[in-house]
This record gives structure tokens, C-alpha cells and sequence, in this order.
């Protein structure tokens, strides 16, 4: 996973540890993809310890390779078919973008029509929250809640 991200160039790189701890204790609420045994796609998710009819999703990479071909979707449907916690499947689905995150932003109003669901979107964490990189760059875009549901099955 981290290799994908690092190669994609567009998605936040976190450290390697990350995607080991993720993959290792949030493997019921991930999604693998995978083409001739290389890592095509992933959604690492979790569900919210106060929020246990909701999966967050915290990463969803899609290797250039797979860019056009539905894959995103996919995988998001195969993440809302995963049981949580008691057995049951989500009933809400969120995620956190930002505003200049388009394609991220189809993929989950997509989920939102596909699955007959609601979305509300709001303002979760405010750029001025995340520091400034050491090199002086750009500030950070604030990152918005989408909050879809409750789900129906996709269609």
C-alpha cells in the first residue's frame, strides 16, 4: 500500500509503520485489490469506536494503471458488503476531502446515488489545523466530512 501511494504522486504519503498498522488491525474494514499478485488497489477503513454502524474511510489508492476502469467503485461496494462489528453491515459510510479533491468527491457522491442514500457534507478539520510543511509549501486545504446514509444495498 504504501508503494502505491508513494507512486501515485496524488494521495497523502504516510508512514510505511501506517499502512503496516492499518492493514494489520483494520483488516475487516479494508480492501485489498489485486492484479496478477501486485497491488492495484486498497481502501484502509475503520469503524469509529463510538460509531459502530459506520466505516470510515481513511485512504482509498488506485494505481494509474486501474485509473477509469470502476475500480474505486468496486472496491467502496466491497467495503459497505464487509460485516462490522455484531455481523452487521454498515448503515453509514464516511470519509473525509478536500475541496480540490474531485475525484474523491464523485466516488463518494456515487456511493451516495448507487446505494440510494443521503450526504451531508461539512467541515470537519479546518486547514489552519495542519502545519505548514518544513519547506514552507502550501497550506493545508481543509478536510470536509462526507457522511452517506443510511445505505440500501448497491445496486
Amino acid at each position: 500500500m504504501f508503494d502505491l501511494v508513494r507512486d501515485t504522486g496524488s494521495l497523502d504519503v504516510n508512514s510505511p509503520y501506517a499502512y503496516l498498522m492499518m492493514g494489520h488491525w483494520f483488516a475487516d474494514s479494508s480492501v485489498v485489490a489485486e492484479r496478477d499478485g501486485d497491488i492495484v488497489g486498497f481502501i484502509v477503513g475503520f469503524v469509529p469506536p463510538r460509531q459502530p454502524d459506520t466505516v470510515f474511510v481513511w485512504q482509498v489508492g488506485v494505481a494509474p494503471s486501474e485509473k477509469g476502469r470502476g475500480l474505486g467503485k468496486k472496491m467502496i461496494d466491497a467495503l459497505l458488503d464487509l460485516p462490522g462489528p455484531q455481523g452487521r453491515r454498515p448503515r453509514y459510510l464516511e470519509a473525509t476531502v478536500t475541496p480540490s479533491n474531485t475525484a474523491s468527491e464523485m466516488l463518494f457522491r456515487g456511493t451516495a446515488k448507487r446505494h440510494e442514500a443521503s450526504i451531508r457534507i461539512s467541515e470537519l478539520f479546518p486547514g489552519d489545523w495542519f502545519p505548514v510543511s518544513q519547506g514552507g509549501g502550501d497550506a493545508h486545504e481543509p478536510e470536509r466530512l462526507f457522511r452517506i446514509g443510511p445505505l440500501a444495498s448497491a445496486s
